[in-house]
């Protein structure tokens, strides 16, 4: 089972299921998928989607997954990689309105530096990185609040 991951933010984020439900029509994700989709409204016969799931819940899909599919937030990507699952980040983009700024795109791309995941720039990219995931051999995710607190205090000042 893939687990995707959309956060809470109350833009859509459209783009990501469009490619994920593409790329079950290609059989190219032939895995049961089960969608977190907080406010982004998509229907598809092809994949489970909630809305908003509780907490606990959202553990327990995390745990059964084989890997996660996720939005670029640091929640979502920390969360799942506490549990030991391997993770393909995408980022919310301020072009197409799913997001304030593009911030999203800072942290992927820090999380992918530290090899804890396969960080992605674009929907385009997600076939690719799904077939990469299977021999991708994250590096253990140590908790550092310090260093994140430092990292979330300069992105803080450059806004």
């Amino acid at each position: 089972m893939i687990f995707v991951m959309l956060g809470t933010q109350n833009n859509s984020f459209h783009r990501l299921l469009e490619k994920i439900d593409e790329l079950i029509k290609k059989r190219k994700i032939t895995d049961e998928v089960v969608v977190q989709a907080g406010y982004t409204k998509y229907q598809s016969k092809n994949m489970k989607i909630f809305d908003f799931i509780p907490r606990d819940k959202i553990e327990e899909y995390q745990k059964k997954a084989n890997f996660i599919i996720t939005h670029g937030g640091v929640g979502s990507i920390i969360s799942s990689l506490k549990l030991g699952k391997k993770v393909i980040a995408v980022p919310r983009m301020h072009e197409y309105h799913e997001h304030v700024n593009n911030h999203q795109t800072e942290i992927v791309e820090l999380f992918q530096a530290k090899g804890y995941i396969i960080g992605i720039k674009s929907v385009d990219e997600l076939e690719e990185a799904i077939l990469k995931i299977s021999i991708f051999n994250p590096e253990e995710y140590k908790l550092n609040n310090k260093k994140m607190i430092d990292i979330i205090d300069k992105f803080i000042e450059k806004a």
